[in-house]
Order: C-alpha cells, then structure tokens, then sequence
C-alpha cells in the first residue's frame, strides 16, 4: 500500500508537471488565436492557469474530506514559489526587476496575503470566507486585466517577454486540443497526488497539513519553477518575477477559497502560529529587493537567492523535524 502511494505520488507529480505545461500551451495559443494581448494572456490566463494544479489538488482534498491538504497546499506553495523558485531562478541568475507593471503588482499581492490572514485568524475558513475570497479574485483579476489594456500601446519588459513566451503559429484546433489533454491530464494527475498524499499521511501518523506543506506544495509548484529555470537561463527576469507574483495572488484566493466553499470548517492552529506566519515573512521580504527607487531597479542578487533558498531548507527541515 504504501510502495503503491509513493509511485502515485511521484507519477502525479511528473504527470502535473507536463499536463500544466501542455494545458498553459493551449490556453495561451488558444487566447492568441482570438486575438488577445500577449500581456492580457501572461498576466491574467496564463496566471490563472499556473495556479490550476494548485486548485485541482485543494478542490479534490476538500471534497474527499481532508481540507487540511488544501490549505496546507495553498500556504506551502505560497511559500516555495518565493523561496524555493525565486531562489533558485536568483542563483541561476540575479534577477533585476525593470517591469513597473510588477511594481504595481506587488501591493496587490500584499493586499490578498493580509486579506488571507484576517479571514483565518478566527481559526476557521466558512462559506463567506471562501466566497469573500472568490469575489477577490475577480477584482484583482479586473485589476490585471486592466492594467494590460493600459499598457498594450506602451512598452514595459515584461510584455516585451511575455510576446516571446506565448506560442503563435499554432492553429486554434491543435490549440484547443492540447487545452483540453492538458485539462484531462491536470485532473487525473492531482487526483493520484491527493490519494497518494493522504495515504502517505495515514502511513507515517502525520496530518494531512503537514503534507500539503511539503510534498503536494512542492509537488504543485514544480510547473513553476521549471518555467523560472527556463526564464532565468534566457535572462527574462520580469517573466520570473511576473510568474510568481500572480501566482500567488491566484493560489491565496482561489486555492484557499475553494477548500472554504467546498468543505467549511475549522483552520489547524499551526496554520496561524506557524505557517501564515512565514508565507507572510517571505512576501514582505520581496518589498526592498523588488521596489523601484530613485530610478533603481528592484533586485534579487545572488546572496538573497542564498537567503530565499535557506528560507526554504530552514522551514522544510523544522517540520519534518517536529512530525
């Protein structure tokens, strides 16, 4: 049984990565094909569909009963996209960040983490929540959206890669179809990681937390940081930045608020004292290094990728420590 978890777990997560990658592929083709911006297609549907693992996964833990994956999920994928990816994509190379579009954006991102925050200091997530949540999502996705139209006719870096980024050529059938594999795919492979993941649970005596904070969080992040490794060997920083700024935004209010409306119910109080706690520390330390100032680009050298990858180990390690 346990042998069997382990494979779908690990089946799951090479499955998720490929099927995000195909199902990003025909979304962004599928927009470009009916005419849409390339920086309307890279900030709000190319965003959102990052982030659909992410949902798939706390969509199905939630139904099957375990919330606490979900959330786990939310929070730890949060924290590995900032820590682990922009670490890992600042090693590979320090990412300077000209895009005043992502300096927009960050506040956004503050703004939903501080939102995620006050909705779970009562220890639990309900209906209203998830639906405050969603309603959210919808604003800063207009928000997004907006942004992109006030930017078509100008030039910012990130539009410039996002151009290079978004497939063309690509006939809208063949589009469509790789939407839809990638959809099926999506599906079928976080379904294995969520039984995987709770069995795996079961086995060891942990809770399902604690694994939707390591392996289902790194598992559902690994689509992103093979697009940062990629975008950081090409030298397309505001692409790595831009990745996983909306990301986040799209996994605190969709993938948190999925498990509220699915499956209401109490939040573990680790989540408040332990894991919120850093998710917020690490977004906070994106505030000096990604600020414009005084005409200075914001910047993510080698030594806070150093930084942001011990982040990382440091958290991983305590709580497989205190399991």
């Amino acid at each position: 049984m346990m042998l069997g978890s382990i494979a779908a777990v690990v089946v799951g997560m090479a499955l998720l990565v490929w099927s995000a990658d195909r199902f990003v592929l025909g979304a962004s083709a599928t927009a470009r094909n009916l005419g849409i911006s390339p920086l309307i297609i890279g900030l709000v549907i190319v965003g959102f569909a990052t982030s659909l693992p992410e949902m798939l996964v706390s969509g199905f833990a939630a139904w099957q009963g375990n919330p606490g994956l979900g959330i786990g999920n939310a929070v730890g994928s949060n924290i590995a996209n900032i820590s682990l990816i922009l670490g890992v994509g600042a090693l590979i190379s320090p990412l300077v960040s000209t895009s005043r579009i992502l300096t927009r954006e960050l506040p956004l991102l503050f703004v939903v983490t501080f939102l995620a925050l006050a909705l779970m200091l009562d220890d639990s997530l309900d209906r209203v929540d998830g639906m405050v949540m969603l309603a959210a999502l919808v604003i800063a996705m207009w928000l997004m959206f907006r942004q992109a139209r006030a930017q078509r006719n100008g030039t910012d870096p990130l539009a410039d890669e996002l151009a290079h980024q978004i497939p063309s050529g690509m006939p809208l059938r063949h589009a469509i179809a790789w939407l839809l594999i990638g959809l099926v795919l999506l599906l079928a492979s976080s379904r294995m990681l969520v039984w995987g993941g709770v069995n795996i649970a079961g086995a060891l005596g942990v809770s399902d937390l604690v694994i939707g904070l390591t392996i289902v969080a790194v598992g559902t992040s690994l689509p992103e940081l093979a697009a940062a490794v990629a975008s950081a060997l090409k030298d397309e920083h505001d692409l790595v930045l831009g990745n996983v700024i909306g990301s986040n935004i799209f996994n605190t209010l969709a993938v948190l608020g999925l498990p509220a409306l699915i499956r209401p119910g109490a939040v573990p109080h680790d989540v408040i004292t332990r894991d919120l706690p850093v998710m917020i520390g690490v977004t906070l330390l994106l505030l000096p290094v990604l600020a414009h100032r005084r005409g200075r680009y914001g910047r993510i050298g080698r030594w806070e990728g150093v930084l942001l990858v011990s982040c990382f180990v440091a958290y991983e390690g305590y709580l497989f420590a205190t399991l």
